[in-house]
Order: C-alpha cells, then sequence, then structure tokens
C-alpha cells in the first residue's frame, strides 16, 4: 500500500514525527520489548478439546459439565494463539490540547502510544487504531509490518481533531463492533468525560481493555484564589467557580473512576505530562507478569483436590495414590 497520507505533512511536523519515532524505536529496543513480549505473547488462547483428567493436570482446566455428564473428570484443552491483536483508542479531545507542565496531554497520548506500536510490532503482533473526539474521526483495521505500524504511529502524530468534544463510548463502541476475536485494548484518555460505563463494561467482558490516564499536575494543583473565570476547552463556554470546589468535584470523580475500573477489573496506568512515562508503564508490565506468574502457579495439595473431584462425581469408592488410581 504505498504511503500516501503524508503528502501534506510540513515539513517541521515531518520532523517532529521522525523524532518521535526514532524516540520510541530506541526505548522498544532497549527496554520494552522483553516486558511487553512477556505479558502479552500468546494473550489469547483457542479451544482444541476435552479429554479425561489425569494426576497433575490443573483443576482450574476441569470442565465440570463435561465431568457431571460422563461421571468421570474431565479438563479442557487450550492452544496458544502465536498472534495477538492490540487496538489503540487515542482520545484527541480538546481537553487534551491544553498546555501542559512540560508537554501537551495529546503529545503524551501520541508518544505512549507510538511506543506501545511499535512494541507490538517487535511482538509480531497486529495493531489497529480508532481516534476519536464526541465521535470516532478515525479507524485503521488491525494488520502486521513495520510499514502498517508506521502509518499508525504517524496517523496518531499528525491528525487535525475536527471536534473538540470527547465521547469515550463511541470509541468502545466501535472498538466492540469490529473486534471479534479477543485483543487487548489501550485506552488514551484524559477520561474528562461522562456516560461510558456501559460501553467500558461491555469491553471489558470480552477484551483485554487496558486504561492510560493522561493528567497534567497543574489540574490538579490549582490555587486557592477564590472565584475564577475559566474557558472549557471543549465546549468554549466561559464558566465562573470557585477554585475549592473544583479541586473536591476533581477528587470526587477521580475516586469514581478509579472504583469503576476496580470494578470491571481494569488496569489503570497513570501517566503525568511533568514526569517521564518510562517508569509507570514499565512497572505496569512488571506487575502485569507478576500476576501472570501467580495464576500459573500449581494448585496445592493436588491429591486432596484430586479426591474431592472423585467423590463429587459419585464415582465407585477407590483408593486413589498421587501416581494414579489403585483398586
Amino acid at each position: 500500500m504505498p504511503d500516501t497520507h503524508g503528502a501534506d505533512i510540513s515539513p517541521e511536523i515531518f520532523k517532529n514525527v521522525r523524532r518521535i519515532e526514532m524516540a520510541a524505536l530506541r526505548l522498544v529496543n532497549h527496554l520494552f520489548t522483553g516486558e511487553y513480549s512477556s505479558v502479552f505473547k500468546g494473550q489469547g488462547i483457542e479451544f482444541a478439546e476435552v479429554r479425561p483428567y489425569e494426576p497433575g493436570d490443573d483443576i482450574r482446566s476441569i470442565d465440570w459439565n463435561v465431568t457431571a455428564r460422563m461421571r468421570q473428570p474431565y479438563i479442557k484443552r487450550f492452544i496458544e494463539e502465536r498472534e495477538s491483536i492490540m487496538m489503540l483508542l487515542v482520545d484527541v479531545s480538546g481537553s487534551l490540547s491544553r498546555a501542559g507542565s512540560r508537554m501537551l496531554k495529546s503529545r503524551l497520548a501520541a508518544e505512549v502510544a507510538a511506543v506501545l506500536a511499535f512494541s507490538a510490532i517487535k511482538n509480531n503482533d497486529k495493531v489497529g487504531l480508532i481516534i476519536f473526539t464526541d465521535r470516532v474521526e478515525k479507524y485503521v483495521p488491525p494488520r502486521k509490518g513495520r510499514r502498517h505500524v508506521l502509518r499508525v504511529v504517524r496517523e496518531i502524530l499528525t491528525h487535525r481533531p475536527e471536534r473538540v468534544g470527547t465521547d469515550i463510548a463511541s470509541g468502545l463502541e466501535l472498538f466492540a463492533r469490529v473486534t471479534k476475536r479477543r485483543s487487548t485494548a489501550f485506552l488514551l484518555s484524559d477520561f474528562h468525560a461522562e456516560d461510558y460505563d456501559r460501553a467500558l463494561r461491555w469491553a471489558a467482558a470480552r477484551h483485554d481493555v487496558v486504561a492510560l490516564e493522561i493528567h497534567d499536575p497543574l489540574e490538579e494543583a490549582l490555587p486557592a484564589a477564590g472565584v475564577m473565570r475559566w474557558v472549557d476547552a471543549e465546549t468554549g463556554k466561559i464558566r465562573l467557580t470557585k477554585t475549592g470546589i473544583t479541586l473536591r468535584n476533581a477528587d470526587r470523580l477521580e475516586e469514581q473512576r478509579r472504583a469503576l475500573f476496580h470494578r470491571l477489573r481494569i488496569d489503570l496506568v497513570r501517566l503525568s505530562t511533568a514526569e517521564p512515562y518510562v517508569e509507570p508503564l514499565l512497572a505496569f508490565f512488571r506487575r502485569r507478569e507478576r500476576r501472570r506468574q501467580y495464576a500459573k502457579r500449581p494448585a496445592r495439595r493436588r491429591r486432596c483436590l484430586h479426591q474431592g473431584i472423585v467423590i463429587a462425581c459419585g464415582l465407585p469408592h477407590r483408593t486413589w495414590s498421587v501416581g494414579g488410581m489403585v483398586r
């Protein structure tokens, strides 16, 4: 596919795009490749068959429906899918374009998305993109290959939003509609939005959703200056508010957001415009890897549990040993 989307990019913007691409590639090559691969490689699994339980099998794989019908323990066997799909859902609304402590929130979101995209291609995964404001403005179907990932990165870095509002649900709904196979979705936003709970719940039930919250410390450390005049970056409306009340409302919304992500078992990673994003991302990958390793630990007291399965199935009384069944 010819790469023509960058034909109208100015030399200065193109230079910035190349700078971010090179920085992202360096980070991926030196830091993130192993971390990303260990967490997301073979994330999807595909059902293969049901077979009789054998001593030493993980009891978490037991198919209780088949076990009840056959009156003998059976387990489900899965095969690991060797490639995954990673979707980037990037918010480009007006609230991300405000000047920040060190950089624009939109610039931080673009750099992090670029790092994730290059990590995915090093892992031989497919990468797709959804750019949204208060509606979906760009959709790039997931594909593999370096050329495709370069297109995704440049779409993020050069996209000029047509709208300024935020509707996170619009991006999530398109993602759920076009992605049938279980995938990993990175949702990059400042989450200054409402009414996305239902869409997020639906997506999280079918896919692995990771929330990357882009925030700026200046938004959380306003001076106690009494009544201030504000211009809403997304609606353009002028508002008069008391700074103390504004900060309390922001804290309350933050608590509600954290509670929502916790309830839906969605990982939340907070990224600040005032600090490097490398450490929070590495900490997230390592936390995921520890959790994955913990889930793979063999069940304790396997012999006792194995005997319990036999009794629960109503099989004839027998003496069981670790090595197998003995009459």
